[in-house]
């Protein structure tokens, strides 16, 4: 079956924007998007197919049109992303398929004044584990696509790949729980945001998750270390059982924060730690 006007249309206007995502590569700025997207709709006036010639009244700009550019504004700013032509390519892909967004839930003050670190934050990978997390299992091409369109280092990326010893499918949770080892400067601190991130509680509360979910993290980070025998493992979990029925089965920073036992021995000495 040929292609349609509309679809020879499409192709052409996909092609226009893909060159001037090349020329206008070196500007970061949310306001050279904007303008990027404004050129690009309005091309659409010029750019007939050969033998089709349309109208002033054929052509017509949707009405979510500026909600759409709204959104997209309120999304680069919460985000802050490193290369705003990148991510916004991201985002419209994304936005095109139905898919989750590549977006931060709220601006991480802390990261946005910040000039030189564009690695991985807990904003960042709670995104991410948006994306992913339904999937259980991700392929790496896949998770690598979800990494660029954040602008993430991919130097870092693939330390975290190397230190997992991923190969071609990952199991989401294990590179989630790698990424929050990136995050701390030991175990009880990446335990800590992970609760943070996975949390359903409000911001600022208890951050509470299935104990479920934190058996397994801790037990894959305290085997990614290789120093825990699996007897210490055993015993820390068990120790946290009486708590954790109190709270129907959940688990919280509070509960393990102060343990003593959480860093004997130290998993933030060597690999787990500041995977970067």
């Amino acid at each position: 079956m040929g292609s349609s006007p509309h679809d020879s249309f499409y192709h052409r206007g996909t092609a226009y924007y893909q060159e001037m995502y090349l020329q206008l590569s070196d500007l970061a700025s949310l306001k050279h998007v904007v303008f990027m997207v404004s050129i690009f709709l309005s091309s659409f006036h010029a750019m007939v197919v050969p033998e089709t010639f349309y109208c002033a009244q054929q052509i017509n700009i949707p009405p979510q049109l500026p909600d759409i550019l709204k959104n997209f504004t309120k999304a680069a700013i919460r985000t802050q992303p490193k290369d705003v032509l990148l991510w916004s390519a991201a985002y419209f892909n994304a936005l095109s398929k139905g898919e989750c967004l590549p977006v931060k839930d709220r601006l991480e003050m802390n990261v946005a004044t910040q000039k030189t670190d564009t690695g991985l934050t807990p904003g960042l990978l709670k995104t991410l584990h948006k994306q992913l997390a339904p999937k259980k299992i991700c392929s790496k091409e896949e998770l690598a696509e979800k990494w660029k369109g954040l602008c993430l280092p991919m130097d870092q990326l693939k330390t975290l790949l190397s230190l997992g010893s991923f190969g071609s499918d990952i199991d989401w949770m294990e590179f989630f729980a790698l990424g929050c080892s990136a995050l701390a400067g030991n175990l009880m601190g990446t335990l800590k945001f992970a609760c943070e991130i996975l949390t359903e509680d409000e911001e600022g509360s208890a951050a509470r998750i299935p104990f479920v979910t934190f058996t397994k993290l801790y037990t894959y980070l305290a085997q990614v270390e290789g120093d825990m025998s699996q007897d210490h493992i055993d015993n820390f979990l068990r120790s946290l059982q009486p708590q954790v029925e109190l709270q129907h089965g959940m688990i919280k920073p509070l509960d393990f924060i102060h343990r003593d036992d959480m860093n004997s021995p130290p998993p933030s000495s060597s690999s787990v730690a500041r995977a970067e």
